[in-house]
C-alpha cells in the first residue's frame, strides 16, 4: 500500500470522530526479566569484570558424514598465550598506563595536563611521550600506512581489526551547543517555535547540546555543513578501503551523525516511535496490548472496522490500503506489516507524518520543509548508500554504531533498509544494539523476525552501551521515561537474553551473525558455553568477538589463537586530533581499573615469568 495514499486518506478523516481517539503513551511491553532494584552500580557498562576464571573446553562439532568432536581448550589465565604478541616494553607500558588511570587527579585533569606537557616539551617531544604511553596503548597509528604493522602483527596471532578513524573536533562546550542547536532545529521551528508541537525527547535542548558529556568510548560528530559531511564520508571510504586491503574479512565502523544534519534523525525517530504507539493503540482495541510484541497480530477485518469508525476512510478505500503483495494475506497485521507502510522515500518529508496525540489524525510533524532541508535529508541517505556499496566492493563488513536514544530509531531503521538491500547473499551491514536499553530485546527480536520473512542475512553488534549517564540525566531533567535498565545486573541479563536469541537464530538458519562486543569475561564464557551447547563452530564465522585496542588482551588473544573470529576496535589518527578519544579512554579505564586488579595482575604475572625464565629481551616472533 503506498504510504502517500494512506497519509492522504487519514488527513481527510472526519475530525469529529477521530477526536475521540487517544494514543497510548506506553511502550511495547518489555520482555526483560524483572529488575526491581533501583540502585545503580558505579561500574561502566563495558568494563573488564572480575570473575572466577576457569579454563573452557569448547566442543567444536563438524557437520558431515564423519562427525567429530574436537575440544578447544581456552584458558583465560594463561598469560603466555594472552601476551605472546607483546614485547616486554609493551607489557611495561600497559602496566604504567593502567596504573596512571587509577589516579583520580591525573584522570580528572588529563586534558589540562596534556596541554601543559605540550607547552613544556614542545610538539615533537609531546608526541613522542604520547606514543610511549597513552597513544601507543590505545591508538594504532596516525594514518593508513602507519597502522599496517600493528594490524599485520595482530592478524598473525589470530586477531583482526575493526578500523575506526577517531579524529574529533576540539570544540568548547559553547561551540558544541551552538552547532547542535543550529543543526537540530528546523527552519519552521526557528520561525514559529510555539506553533510546532514536538515531543520533548525528540527536540534539541541546549543544556544537552554538547553530546560529548557523560559518554564512554563513542566518538562524537557535530554538523557544520554538507561539505564537511562529504569530507567525513570520504574519510569513511578510505577507512573501508584500508580495512579491505589489510585483511580478507575486516570490519569498518561508521556513525550516522557524521553523514548529515541530525535534524532528520530526530524527526524521523519521532515519527517511528509515534507510529509504533499508534499500532499499540489499535492492538489495545483488540485486547492484545499485554502480548509480547511479535504476538500482537491485529485481525484485519477488525482493524478495518476500527479505522472506519474513526472516520479515516470508506470501507473500499481501507481495503485497498492493505492490499499489498503480502500485506494482509494472512488475515492479520503485525508490527512488521505495520512498519512496512512507511516505505515511500520519493519525497523524504512525506515520511514525517505522525498521528496527533490529541486528535488521532495524521498530520505533518512540521508544517513547512524548505527545499534545502529536503535536499539535506536525501544527501544523508545517499551517503549511507555510497558507503554500503564501497563496503560490498571491498569485501568489508560495515558496522553502524549506535547513538543516543533520540537518534536511534531513525538510525536503526536506515540501517535495516541497508541490510535489506546489501545483506542478500552474506552479512555486509551490521546494526548495533545497546543492551542497557529496556527495549533492546524487543528491537532484536523484531528485526530478526523481519530478516526471516524477507530472507536476508541479519547482522548485529551487541554492546552494553556508551551513553548511560548522559541519557539518564537528560531524561530526568527534560521529563520523560528513563530508557536505561535500572542497574548493571539488569543490563547483563538483557545482554545475555539478546545474545541467546541471536545464537538460537544462528543455530536455526545459519543466516544470522553477531559480534559479541564485550570486555566482560562472564559474557564471553556465556557465549562459548552456548556455542558449545548448540554445536556452533568458530570456523563457521557466525559469532565474532570484539574488544578495544589496548584493553583486555587476556580475552582477545586466547580466543584468536583458539580459532575464534575476534577483532580489536582499532582507532587511528594524528596525535593532536585523537586527544579527545584518549581523554575518554583515561576516564573509562579509571572505572574498571579501580574495580579490578585482574588485568594488571596478569600483566605482572607474565612479566615475572619472562624475567625468571631468562626472557628479559623477549620479542614476539610471527
Amino acid at each position: 500500500m503506498p504510504y502517500t495514499k494512506f497519509v492522504a486518506a487519514l488527513v481527510r478523516a472526519n475530525s469529529g470522530n477521530v477526536g475521540k481517539m487517544r494514543i497510548s503513551s506506553g511502550r511495547c511491553r518489555s520482555t526483560l526479566a524483572s529488575t526491581k532494584t533501583q540502585e545503580e552500580k558505579e561500574q561502566p557498562m563495558g568494563e573488564c569484570t572480575v570473575v572466577e576464571t576457569v579454563p573452557i573446553e569448547f566442543c567444536q562439532k563438524k557437520t558431515g558424514a564423519n562427525t567429530q568432536l574436537n575440544k578447544i581448550h581456552i584458558d583465560f589465565d594463561n598469560t603466555q598465550e594472552a601476551y605472546r604478541s607483546k614485547g616486554n616494553i609493551e607489557l611495561l607500558r600497559s602496566l604504567l598506563v593502567f596504573k596512571l588511570c587509577t589516579i583520580d587527579l591525573l584522570v580528572e585533569k588529563n586534558r589540562e595536563l596534556m596541554e601543559l606537557s605540550k607547552k613544556l616539551l614542545g610538539q615533537r617531544m609531546f608526541e613522542k611521550m604520547m606514543k610511549m604511553t597513552f597513544y601507543g596503548q590505545f591508538v594504532a597509528g596516525e594514518d593508513h600506512n602507519a597502522i599496517k604493522p600493528l594490524i599485520q602483527k595482530n592478524l598473525a596471532f589470530g586477531v583482526g581489526a575493526v578500523l575506526d578513524y577517531s579524529v574529533e573536533e576540539d570544540l568548547t562546550q559553547e561551540e558544541a551547543e551552538k552547532k547542535e542547536m543550529d543543526s537540530c532545529v528546523s527552519e519552521a521551528e526557528k520561525e514559529s517555535p510555539d506553533a510546532v508541537h514536538r515531543e520533548k525527547k525528540y527536540k534539541a535542548h541546549r543544556q544537552f547540546g554538547d553530546r560529548r558529556g557523560g559518554v564512554i568510548s563513542a566518538r562524537t560528530y557535530f554538523y557544520a555543513d554538507e561539505a564537511k559531511c562529504d569530507k567525513q564520508m570520504e574519510t569513511f571510504i578510505n577507512c573501508i578501503k584500508a580495512s579491505g586491503g589489510a585483511s580478507a574479512d575486516g570490519f569498518s565502523a561508521i556513525k550516522m551523525t557524521a553523514l548529515g544534519r541530525p535534524q532528520f534523525l530526530l524527526q524521523f525517530s519521532e515519527v517511528l516511535v509515534k507510529w509504533r504507539r499508534f499500532f499499540n493503540f489499535l492492538a489495545a482495541q483488540q485486547g492484545k496490548s499485554e502480548m509480547m510484541v511479535l504476538e500482537q497480530k491485529l485481525e484485519l477485518e477488525q482493524l478495518k472496522e476500527s479505522l472506519i469508525k474513526l472516520g479515516v476512510g470508506a470501507k473500499d478505500d481501507i481495503a485497498n490500503w492493505f492490499s499489498g503483495e503480502k500485506l494482509g494475506l494472512s488475515g492479520t497485521i503485525d508490527l512488521l506489516d505495520w512498519n512496512s507502510l512507511i516505505n515511500d522515500t520519493t519525497k523524504i518529508s512525506n515520511l514525517l507524518m505522525v498521528p496527533n496525540l490529541g486528535t488521532g489524525q495524521l498530520e505533518p510533524l512540521l508544517r513547512k520543509f524548505t527545499a534545502e532541508e529536503e535536499r539535506q535529508m536525501k544527501r544523508m541517505l545517499q551517503r549511507v548508500d555510497v558507503l554500503a556499496k564501497h563496503a560490498l566492493e571491498n569485501g568489508v563488513r560495515l558496522m553502524v554504531d549506535a547513538e543516543q536514544t533520540y537518534f536511534q530509531p531513525a538510525i536503526s531503521r536506515l540501517t535495516l533498509e541497508m541490510q535489506r538491500k546489501f545483506n542478500t547473499e552474506k552479512p555486509i551491514i551490521f546494526n548495533t544494539y545497546q543492551c542497557y536499553l529496556k527495549e533492546a530485546y524487543d528491537n532484536v527480536s523484531v528485526d530478526i523476525e523481519l530478516s526471516r520473512r524477507e530472507g536476508w542475512y541479519f547482522g548485529a553488534k551487541l554492546v552494553r552501551g556508551a551513553y548511560m549517564y548522559q541519557e539518564r540525566a537528560r531524561a530526568k531533567e527534560i521529563g520523560y521515561e528513563d530508557p536505561i535498565n535500572p542497574d548493571y545486573e539488569a543490563t547483563n541479563r538483557m545482554y545475555h537474553k539478546c545474545l541467546e536469541y541471536v545464537l538460537e537464530e544462528i543455530e536455526h538458519s545459519r543466516k544470522a551473525n553477531v559480534m559479541v562486543a564485550s570486555h566482560n569475561e562472564d559474557t564471553v564464557k556465556f557465549t562459548l558455553e552456548k556455542m558449545n551447547e548448540m554445536g556452533l563452530s568458530p570456523t563457521e564465522n557466525k559469532v565474532y568477538f570484539g574488544q578495544l585496542l589496548g584493553m583486555c588482551d587476556q580475552i582477545s588473544f586466547p580466543l584468536g589463537q583458539a580459532g575464534f573470529p575476534v577483532y580489536k576496535y582499532v582507532p587511528y589518527g594524528p596525535v593532536n586530533e585523537v586527544i579527545p578519544y584518549l581523554s575518554r579512554r583515561a576516564q573509562e579505564n579509571r572505572g574498571f581499573m579501580k574495580g579490578s586488579q585482574r588485568e594488571r595482575s596478569l600483566l605482572w604475572k607474565e612479566l615475572k615469568r619472562r624475567v625468571l625464565g631468562g626472557q628479559i629481551f623477549y620479542k614476539p616472533v610471527y
